[in-house]
């Protein structure tokens, strides 16, 4: 996928067979009543060793559209701070800069689950992000994603580089710069956070100071190759990160995958829940999505495309009103009295 070296094949062996042949070694083997020490072992099903389903949607909320997103979840502690903050101080909330409708003027909110808006996407994504970092649980990582081991550029890396925070303009501007040079589209960046609190459960690491950078750049290559149908190649982001090559590239992508244990799905359902659970996340941290005013134009257009619907909703009722009649004449003629001569 990408690059002159394919990243889909491992030159070792792939340490998801080791995982494998462990669940096997450590999977019990059932024999039944009916079968005899000749015919051999039963192996139990694997329906049966799966989890239930409320814990598998506790564990993977990446899979599963009923599962609370993990950052929605980190961002709450300080939310709640924040609220309590203000009430005990009796902080006022300033200016409303958001705006409201009224008779004269009607304002539109241009962001839609099917249409993002790009600028305010990738602020979401950032944030959820950083409360990641902030509010994470421990350092678990990998070598494949430790900056100082895989350094993106040339620049000594600073020997508190694992210690402190990142603030959220950082994060932005990390992935402001890659969206923008690689012209994606902002419903990567909603599949990109998808993938990448897919890689911290399944993995079972977190994001931390030290990796963030590789983990996001790692989420954003394969969220480019999956939902666009000309994904831009490693070779090309070699190009915006001017000292990172294309091998480490290969290789990150790879490990990403077989993390992922090559679970690259994404289901509407859990896409429409990451997308309305940022905007959540926006209301709650005071970033509002840009608000126009109706215009004519697009009054027009927006009566155009009702008026299309409405139509479309006529022809389904008419043909639900033939059938109904036709019933209905029908139990007229049975019901009509006879003439006699």
């Amino acid at each position: 996928m990408g690059g002159s070296v394919s990243c889909c094949i491992s030159p070792g062996e792939s340490p998801k067979i080791h995982r494998k042949e462990v669940e096997l070694e450590e999977c019990p083997i059932t024999t039944t009543e009916d079968v005899s020490e000749d015919t051999g072992t039963y192996l139990q099903h694997i329906s049966d060793r799966e989890l239930p389903d409320e814990l598998a949607q506790e564990a993977n909320p990446s899979d599963h559209p009923r599962a609370s997103t993990l950052f929605l979840n980190k961002s709450q502690t300080d939310v709640r701070e924040k609220r309590k903050s203000n009430y005990t101080n009796h902080t006022s909330p300033g200016l409303l800069t958001k705006k409201y409708s009224s008779c004269s003027t009607i304002f539109i909110d241009d962001s839609t689950v099917s249409q993002p808006n790009l600028k305010s996407t990738i602020k979401c994504v950032a944030l959820a992000i950083y409360y990641h970092i902030k509010n994470r649980d421990s350092n678990r990582s990998l070598d494949i994603f430790d900056e100082k081991k895989h350094p993106l550029s040339r620049e000594k890396v600073p020997d508190d580089y694992s210690v402190v925070d990142p603030e959220h303009k950082l994060i932005y501007r990390f992935i402001r710069t890659l969206f923008s040079s690689a012209q994606l589209t902002a419903e990567c960046a909603i599949v990109t956070l998808v993938y990448l609190e897919r890689l911290l459960t399944y993995a079972e690491m977190d994001i931390c100071p030290s990796n963030w950078k590789r983990i996001v750049l790692g989420a954003i290559l394969l969220a480019s190759k999956v939902w666009d149908d000309q994904a831009v190649w490693n070779v090309d982001y070699c190009q915006i990160l001017k000292d990172i090559t294309v091998e480490d590239m290969n290789e990150m992508e790879r490990h990403f995958l077989e993390l992922l244990q090559f679970n690259i799905n994404v289901p509407a359902s859990v896409y429409a829940k990451y997308y309305f659970d940022l905007r959540s996340l926006a209301d709650d941290n005071n970033l509002s999505f840009p608000l126009e005013p109706l215009s004519n134009k697009r009054a027009q257009k927006l009566e155009a495309i009702s008026r299309l619907c409405e139509d479309k909703y006529k022809d389904l009722s008419k043909s639900a009103m033939r059938r109904s009649v036709s019933a209905d004449n029908l139990v007229g003629i049975r019901n009509s009295q006879a003439v006699l001569s």
